[in-house]
């Protein structure tokens, strides 16, 4: 059974979204200095690369990260392929999306990842409102893409979060398609459950199975 690993590891050299707290990652213990064991100390803000949007991100009141429904999270998943020329996925490129309850876009966006340390792109392809409207008509319960945002970089009103969010769809960012075709896949997607005041989000470890 082939397993994809779609995950952007967490490192200092990886790229953050704008305003978001850069990554961190300290020695704490250390062997060579004389401790009994290895202890990193880790800093960086929820959602670093691939994670996961709860409902709470950009709706208060509702439902916390680690308040997910995990059967959400895990199962039958479709990865549709957009043209590298497409800047936006519009209704069109959704419309004849039949019998896909998790959609994985695969964009321009996953060639990004191949220069991570390069910093944060802001001209990455992302999900028009009209788009995320007719995924949630169509029941979908959970989108991902490849990179940082599901939203336009620069949105006043994030419509296109909300549209998703106040459905309970699951929104995965920062993923790492590179190396995996268009098709149907089993999707393993489990966020770390991370308890605060906002439960916005959290860091995940994906893969797909074939």
């Amino acid at each position: 059974m082939k397993i994809y690993d779609i995950t952007v590891p967490i490192s200092e050299n990886v790229s953050v979204y704008e305003g978001d707290p850069k990554v961190e990652i300290t020695t704490a213990n250390s062997i060579k200095k004389g401790d009994a064991a290895n202890v990193s100390k880790l800093c960086f803000g929820a959602h670093t690369a691939t994670h996961v949007d709860a409902p709470n991100h950009f709706i208060e009141g509702t439902r916390k990260v680690d308040q997910l429904d995990l059967h959400k999270l895990i199962g039958k998943c479709r990865v549709v392929e957009i043209d590298k020329s497409v800047l936006a996925i519009k209704a069109k490129h959704v419309a004849d999306l039949e019998n896909a309850e998790r959609v994985l876009f695969k964009t321009r966006n996953s060639d990004f990842w191949n220069n991570s340390a390069d910093g944060f792109r802001k001209d990455f392809t992302y999900i028009e409102p009209e788009a995320a409207q007719i995924l949630v008509e169509k029941g979908v319960k959970l989108v991902g893409i490849d990179y940082l945002s599901v939203e336009k970089f620069g949105s006043t009103d994030f419509r296109t979060h909300i549209i998703l969010l106040e459905k309970e769809v699951v929104i995965i960012e920062g993923l790492d398609l590179r190396e995996v075709s268009a098709g149907d896949y089993e999707l393993i997607c489990l966020p770390l459950k991370i308890i605060s005041e906002t439960g916005d989000g959290a860091p995940a470890r994906a893969v797909l199975r074939k």
